[in-house]
C-alpha cells in the first residue's frame, strides 16, 4: 500500500504528463491552478508538482488583502498572468500580514510551469490563463484540524470569517464544476 505521499507524488507525475500534453494558454507558459478550502492539501500538492516539474510556485496566501481580501484576489493573478502570457514580468502586491497592509512586490518570470496555490486560483477571471485546473477538497473536521496545526493562533479566530468567503466564492465561481481533476485527500 503506498504512503500518502507516495499517493501525491504519483498523483503530481500523472499531473505533470497531463499539463506537458496540453498547449501553453499563458503565452509560452502552462498554468496548473490548485483550489479548494482552507486545510485540504492545496499547498502540499502545488510544492510537489512545482519541485517534480521544475515549476515556479505562486501562493495565494502572499496575495490575499486581509482575512476579507479572498475575492480581491483573483483580479490580481489574472494581471499577474496577463503580464506573462505577453513576455513580461507578472507582479502582484504582496498582503504583510504582520503589518496588515500591502508589502513588497512579487515577481513572476515567464517561464515553462507556472503552479497556482490557493482559494480563487481556479476564479472564472483566471480561467482563461489555466491549462489545468485542480479542485483538492477533504471533509471539514479534517481541514479544521490541519489548518489549525499548521497555523492555529493566527487562524482560529478568523476560520469562520474565512470560511464563509470560501463557500461563496466557490459557489459563485463554480469551480469544482469547472475542474480537469478532483482530488480528495
Amino acid at each position: 500500500m503506498p504512503t500518502p505521499r507516495e499517493s501525491t507524488e504519483h498523483l503530481a507525475d500523472r499531473l505533470l504528463a497531463e499539463i506537458a500534453r496540453r498547449q501553453p494558454t499563458c503565452g509560452a507558459t502552462r498554468v496548473i491552478a490548485i483550489d479548494g478550502p482552507s486545510g485540504s492539501g492545496k499547498t502540499d500538492l502545488a510544492r510537489i508538482l512545482a519541485a517534480r516539474g521544475d515549476a515556479a510556485i505562486v501562493h495565494l496566501d502572499d496575495l490575499y488583502p486581509g482575512w476579507h481580501g479572498l475575492d480581491a484576489t483573483p483580479p490580481m493573478v489574472a494581471d499577474l498572468l496577463g503580464a506573462i502570457a505577453v513576455g513580461e514580468v507578472g507582479t502582484a502586491a504582496r498582503w504583510s500580514w504582520v503589518r496588515d497592509r500591502p508589502g513588497l512586490v512579487l515577481r513572476v518570470l515567464p517561464q515553462p510551469l507556472i503552479v497556482l496555490d490557493g482559494v480563487g486560483s481556479g476564479a472564472g477571471v483566471v480561467r482563461p490563463f489555466l491549462n489545468l485546473l485542480v479542485w483538492v477538497d477533504a471533509p471539514e473536521a479534517v481541514r479544521h484540524d490541519r489548518a489549525m496545526a499548521r497555523d492555529g493562533d493566527t487562524y482560529a479566530p478568523w476560520w469562520d470569517v474565512w470560511a464563509a468567503q470560501e463557500q461563496l466564492h466557490h459557489r459563485r465561481e463554480q469551480t469544482q464544476t469547472h475542474a480537469d481533476v478532483v482530488v480528495r485527500t
